[in-house]
């Protein structure tokens, strides 16, 4: 690995050296909310010449150079037209003055709700608010249905919950972050990505493969990031109310105020409440759990751009409420007892953050920022006659260095990070508490010649309690070989702790007896999950008919050196035992985005998964898993008229290919499954009407299909038998799912 790095940094020893026939350079806005604060699309060109470029995204131009080539000349709407001395072909960084006074101009354009970029290093695909607008999207689990990135599966037959999974793994092999601060982690795992509403979210990043050193070495399959609305740039007034057929209600409000010309707050509140009972199978189990949840958020954000000051404050609180089992279950007088088979969820959480950044005014490429941020989750639940309870407190603090080396086409980041976990479970009647804490340094080089090639190269040193001493190292390369066409590969490793009851709670709710090999590890007795992630992708961009398309080749293969299986294939009992031998994930998908006409958007997609474990039973295919999966998603906008008045419909198709489930052939006849479950598709619809810039009403359908699994639940007729298992769901349970909403806001 190592001789694999030092090769990979020679490469660019050839690339160092500036062409004596070209002038590079940065045009800069001291306002813009960008991190390099570049502007795209402003116009330079040599006095009395033709000769002239444009930046790109990131600000930077090439433009050739001749030594009698005295004044350059820089343009930009919006900002006064400047004229630069130049003297030699130094690379240049300018700042735009802006015009004081302007006339009212507007611009329209199409603007793309999802962006991969060709310009970064590594595998990113963004997703703003726009996308998050075409589905339901109550909370962050339920954001990613028009998205080909993320799967999406049920847990269980009873709470409902949705996890996500990418390149074949599930999320607690995913860094998911809000904001770049870790945020879905140990207790929250299985449920906290529904703590997030989906009106609190201004876009998403999902970054396949090895992430950053920068954030922390628990990243294997990639990250995901959910950037929250600003109080600067959110609506001054904002609500969102929604109504299932499947009795959910829900409420969003956004109230933004400026307290001064630097000081802006926000108060964000969501309410959701599921108070009717449904059993649409008939096996006389609720299909969705009855459940309450208040959520608060006041959001603080100081700008003070002249002497380059920027801070976030965050404080949140949560109380979520979940009630499912049998119909006729009622927790005050059926609790403990086998009267009726029933379970509780109650979690309560506090939140609180911090985030402080500082721009050095006279170099824009040099910056400082420190992150840190709080969290209590408590979480009081039972599953029939057994009880799961954890309580998990957690402290997080980075600090991050920004700057250069030599000029702004290499870059480093450097800094240091702790971190603070302390766990207390009660399973059943066993008590397990740890403590975890770790401290690290990190160091992150960035290189792009601003043509073809750029290069991020991450290495860090941890030191923690119970996973000891270790190396993270992380390797991120781009190169263009053509036009319109940008080639991407990865290296990395991740170690983490696997919080193996939080991270499975479903198990609970079955009769299943849990087993642990207790191997003499400083977790449950298990030692920690390591495992390396290696990934390609190429991604063409190309015109056909005059309308503009792109296809993307991605393949991706994650190797564990040691891993926590999770072993389900005795149907009466789940055993959690370290790796003995071999367990790999190979993901590849292909995707093809093109505009059909004008406001008129196809993205369709085609995945294939191969993961495969060593089970003590021998190597087997990963259970509920599918190993295809194919993706389309069509979206049509009609015109903006004057008055804000628009049309805008989406439809998302899914078929989900076989999946092996596990083994019940030990089970009576009645209670056992076949091998593999039948392919399904999905389909959902919606259309949003747009009356005024302020007020739109959208109305859809989830599960058009209405694709049902049957019998979900086996051994519901006996559910204190020994037979009893909620955990085996491959398809819906509910069925088709009709929702109605409005969005009002004030600018």
């Amino acid at each position: 690995m190592k001789k694999y790095l030092v090769s990979s940094f020679l490469l660019l020893a050839p690339l160092l050296n500036f062409s004596q026939t070209s002038l590079k350079g940065m045009i800069m806005d001291r306002e813009n909310p960008k991190d390099n604060l570049g502007v795209e699309g402003a116009t330079v060109h040599w006095l009395n010449t033709s000769v002239s470029a444009i930046t790109n995204a990131k600000g930077w131009f090439v433009i050739s150079y001749k030594p009698e080539y005295k004044n350059l000349i820089v343009s930009y709407l919006g900002f006064k037209t400047d004229t630069i001395a130049i003297n030699e072909a130094k690379p240049i960084h300018y700042f735009l003055t802006p015009e004081s006074e302007l006339e009212e101009v507007t611009v329209r354009a199409e603007k793309k709700s999802t962006f991969r970029s060709t310009l970064t290093t590594a595998n990113v695909f963004t997703v703003n608010s726009e996308e998050l607008l075409k589905a339901a999207c109550c909370n962050l689990a339920e954001s990613f249905e028009t998205n080909p990135s993320i799967d999406i599966s049920f847990s269980d037959a009873l709470t409902g919950t949705r996890q996500i999974e990418m390149l074949g793994l599930t999320s607690p092999y995913l860094l998911i972050t809000q904001e770049n601060i870790p945020s879905v982690r140990g207790a929250s795992q299985v449920f906290g990505l529904t703590f997030t509403p989906g009106t609190w979210v201004e876009s998403i990043q999902i970054s396949k493969g090895a992430g950053s050193v920068v954030n922390g070495f628990e990243s294997i399959s990639g990250q995901i990031n959910a950037e929250l609305v600003k109080p600067f740039s959110d609506n001054k007034f904002f609500v969102n109310t929604y109504s299932s057929v499947n009795g959910r209600l829900e409420l969003n409000t956004h109230f933004n105020q400026n307290v001064s010309d630097k000081w802006q707050t926000g108060l964000y509140i969501h309410g959701n409440h599921r108070g009717q009972k449904f059993d649409r199978n008939g096996d006389n189990f609720l299909d969705i759990p009855l459940a309450n949840q208040i959520n608060v958020m006041n959001r603080w954000q100081f700008t003070d751009a002249e002497k380059g000051w920027v801070s976030f404050l965050n404080f949140r609180f949560l109380n979520d409420e979940k009630q499912t089992g049998e119909l006729n279950f009622n927790p005050d007088i059926d609790r403990g007892t086998q009267n009726s088979w029933g379970s509780e969820i109650e979690t309560k959480r506090f939140d609180a953050s911090a985030k402080l950044g500082y721009v050095f005014p006279e170099l824009p490429y040099q910056s400082i920022g420190f992150q840190m941020a709080y969290s209590n989750h408590q979480q009081d639940s039972y599953f029939g006659l057994r009880t799961y309870d954890i309580q998990h407190e957690s402290v997080y603090s980075n600090l991050i260095f920004n700057s250069i080396i030599g000029d702004t086409r290499s870059k480093f980041k450097t800094g240091l990070s702790f971190t603070l976990d302390v766990y207390d479970e009660l399973v059943d009647v066993r008590t397990f508490k740890r403590k975890e804490q770790s401290l690290g340094a990190f160091f992150e080089y960035a290189y792009d010649n601003l043509d073809n090639f750029s290069i991020t190269a991450g290495i860090r040193v941890d030191t923690h309690n119970l996973l000891g001493n270790f190396i993270t190292p992380r390797l991120h390369l781009r190169y263009v070989p053509w036009k319109n066409g940008v080639l991407r590969t990865s290296i990395g490793r991740g170690k983490r702790s696997a919080n193996i009851f939080a991270e499975n709670q479903q198990l609970f709710a079955s009769s299943r007896q849990i087993s642990i090999d207790d191997v003499g590890g400083n977790i449950y007795g298990l030692n920690p999950e390591i495992a390396w992630n290696y990934g390609i992708s190429y991604m063409q961009k190309f015109k056909i008919f005059d309308r503009r398309g792109d296809i993307t080749f991605d393949f991706y293969q994650t190797d564990f050196q040691n891993q926590i299986v999770v072993d389900w294939e005795n149907p009466q009992e789940i055993s959690f035992y370290d790796l003995d031998g071999k367990s790999s994930a190979s993901s590849f998908q292909a995707e093809v985005s093109y505009n059909i006409a004008k406001r008129f958007n196809l993205r369709t997609a085609f995945k294939y998964f191969d993961v495969s474990t060593d089970f003590k039973s021998g190597n087997l295919q990963k259970p509920i898993q599918p190993r295809t999966r194919f993706f389309a998603n069509l979206s049509y906008e009609t015109e903006i008229k004057d008055n804000g008045q628009q049309w805008r419909f989406d439809t998302t198709f899914n078929i989900i290919g076989t999946q092996r489930l596990p083994d019940t052939s030990s089970n009576t006849t009645q209670y056992q499954l076949p091998e593999f479950s039948s392919t399904y598709q999905l389909l959902n619809a919606q259309v949003t009407k747009v009356f005024s810039k302020r007020f739109e009403i959208y109305v859809g359908g989830e599960n058009i299909t209405n694709v049902q699994q049957e019998n979900p639940i086996i051994g519901s007729d006996n559910p204190f038998g020994a037979n009893f298992d909620t955990t085996i769901v491959y398809a819906p349970i509910f069925g088709r799912a009709v929702y109605l909403g409005l969005r009002f806001k004030v600018k």
